[in-house]
């Protein structure tokens, strides 16, 4: 399952984002940890001295070596430098798995509590004033439309804060996104924004509440998000801890804290995963994207039309009982 943690800045969401990265790996299931926030704090809420994080390639950096990989044998792209960030898989693309050989994990991946951390990397001196966040999470918009992921695994990303993810199609490639969101006006407000631009896009969003203090707290939440409120933090000595700079153990973590990761992974293991709605949405947003552009001919040429993502297309028959996990 792929799962994005999204939210007003400062709502908690890359605390959320690392505790449920390192969640899921005590559980010893793969799971891929992408740091796509223009902050990029996820690492150092993983543990990862900063010293390996200054080593670590971003993904924001080397677009062409990352086209180059995921180009493949493809056809309907000529080169590396005619693809751009929305640029769906067809017939010949090199497609990804989240376990085995994975060019890009072993390029751009760093071993973090038992995940692979993978970073989109922070504004440099030179993109200041002339580039926009947005080409550097084009690469993990690539690296998930390329990404075929089974059953019991997992890719956790963290988002840009508040509604700046919809400025390009990365809000559609999550079976589940979690908007975490504190108990105030502004917590849920963020919310509301993100399901108005989410509603014609098929796209599952629950709200997670953080920094919970009372049945009071709950109560606020549910009045503002209604259904849509999948679980809530309490306010945690472990998370402040966190925000410090600590690092405790995960063992360490609030009974009820556990269970409200539990309950996360519940809903997103109870979640159907759609192969051909995500086949759908790439072509839609790649069209769009290209929409105006001089060369919009060429770039709908990319679309391969008899191709559907999806563990099909990496030519492998996996087991009868595994392919059914996939339709639930």
């Amino acid at each position: 399952m792929k799962i994005a943690f999204a939210g007003k800045g400062g709502s908690g969401k890359t605390t959320l984002s690392a505790l449920f990265t390192r969640h899921l790996a005590a559980q010893r299931v793969p799971v891929v940890a992408v740091d796509a926030d223009i902050n990029q704090h996820l690492g150092a809420a993983l543990g990862v001295p900063e010293r390996h994080l200054d080593r670590l390639p971003a993904l924001g950096a080397h677009p062409a070596e990352i086209k180059e990989i995921l180009r493949g044998e493809n056809p309907r792209i000529a080169s590396a430098e005619a693809m751009i960030k929305t640029t769906p898989p067809g017939r010949g693309s090199r497609l990804l798995t989240v376990t085995g050989e994975n060019p890009v994990h072993a390029r751009f991946g760093a071993p973090a509590h038992g995940a692979t951390l993978m970073v989109t990397g922070p504004y440099s001196e030179e993109d200041l004033g002339v580039a926009c966040y947005h080409s550097k999470v084009g690469m993990a918009e690539m690296y998930l439309n390329h990404l075929v992921d089974g059953p019991g695994e997992y890719v956790v990303v963290d988002m840009t804060a508040g509604a700046d993810s919809f400025s390009s199609g990365l809000f559609t490639r999550f079976d589940m996104t979690f908007l975490v969101a504190e108990p105030t006006l502004r917590g849920v407000g963020v919310y509301r924004q993100y399901a108005d631009y989410a509603r014609d896009h098929d796209v599952e969003i629950r709200v997670v509440g953080n920094k919970v203090r009372d049945e009071e707290d709950v109560a606020f939440l549910r009045e503002h998000v209604g259904d849509a409120l999948a679980a809530w933090m309490s306010h945690s000595g472990f998370v402040r801890s966190m925000e410090k700079g600590r690092h405790p153990e995960l063992a360490d973590l609030e009974e009820e804290n556990v269970k409200t990761l539990g309950r996360l992974r519940d809903m997103v293991d109870a979640t159907r995963k759609d192969w051909a709605r995500f086949t759908r949405q790439s072509a839609e947003f790649h069209l769009r994207y290209g929409r105006g552009r001089a060369d919009a001919a060429e770039l709908a040429a990319q679309i391969d039309p008899g191709f559907v993502m999806g563990p099909e297309a990496l030519g492998v028959r996996r087991p009868a009982q595994e392919t059914d996990k996939m339709d639930k």
